[in-house]
């Protein structure tokens, strides 16, 4: 593993000529961040050694370098997914690199379910203050390279007091209605069913998605202090009347997602 982040961490030194600090994962609909990036370079992840190709609808495969409102930042556009069949070492080495690049901030997006319905409705946006793992595997399992981390990482505070306290203050400037809550991270691909949800919910589950808790993982180990957004795209199976599809997700991550890219770039902007 670290051999081969050290590759892919040469060939991105190589061909941006920023070093950045903080790195952003887009999940859905949050392409518009993009767009508001001065001096944008970007590298396809199929030209960077031993990355993964993201295959999901809504993802696209590229790294990309830029300025986000006075900052320099590294952003994935498209992430992986254990559902896609990648190992979780495969899903995750992105954060190994990195490490390696000198990343100290991440902030990870993605779209998910509600579950809470006194806090959560389709469009919310959700800081995450916890979460649950209920994926049926780890990506720390197997021998640890203490040139990484500690072989048992503390999750005391899996996502940044700091900068949660940061991105609420930004909130209450912008006016933006928010809520903080749980998330639980289901391996997918499908929607999972009402007794499952029922499940969740009885665990302290605020909000069910197939991302997400993997990078929190390693991203502790790895000593990055993280900040993570949920958009709320649908109620879970159970409490919504309609069926699932992931084309319904897609147009309400886009719907919402003007709002968090605007919040991300303040964030952003005092990092």
């Amino acid at each position: 593993m670290y051999d081969n982040a050290q590759e892919a961490a040469s060939t991105i030194r190589r061909t941006f000529h920023r070093e950045a600090k903080t790195a952003i994962v887009l999940g859905s609909g949050l392409g518009a961040i993009l767009d508001w990036l001065d001096d944008a370079e970007e590298l396809a992840y199929k030209d960077i050694p031993h990355f993964p190709i993201s295959t999901v609808s809504g993802h696209t495969s590229k790294l990309v370098s830029g300025v986000l409102n006075g900052t320099d930042v590294l952003i994935m556009s498209g992430r992986f997914h254990y559902y896609e069949g990648y190992a979780m070492q495969e899903v995750t080495f992105p954060l190994y690199v990195f490490q390696l690049l000198g990343i100290e901030n991440l902030i990870l997006t993605n779209s998910c379910g509600g579950i809470n319905t006194e806090k959560l409705e389709p469009g919310s946006i959700m800081v995450i203050k916890d979460f649950i793992n209920l994926m049926p595997s780890n990506p720390l399992i197997g021998p640890n390279d203490e040139r990484f981390g500690p072989r048992f990482p503390d999750m005391t505070e899996p996502y940044s007091l700091e900068l949660r306290g940061l991105a609420l203050e930004k909130a209450r400037d912008m006016r933006i209605d928010y809520v903080e809550g749980v998330y639980a991270g289901f391996m997918g691909p499908y929607y999972e069913t009402k007794a499952e949800i029922e499940m969740i919910r009885r665990m302290g589950g605020e909000a069910v998605g197939m991302s997400t808790v993997p990078e929190t993982i390693v991203a502790n180990y790895l000593g990055m202090k993280v900040l993570a957004f949920a958009t709320i795209t649908n109620m879970a199976t159970g409490i919504q009347r309609v069926k699932h599809s992931h084309e319904n997700v897609v147009k309400m991550a886009g719907i919402a997602s003007k709002t968090l890219a605007e919040w991300i770039r303040k964030v952003v902007g005092e990092l």
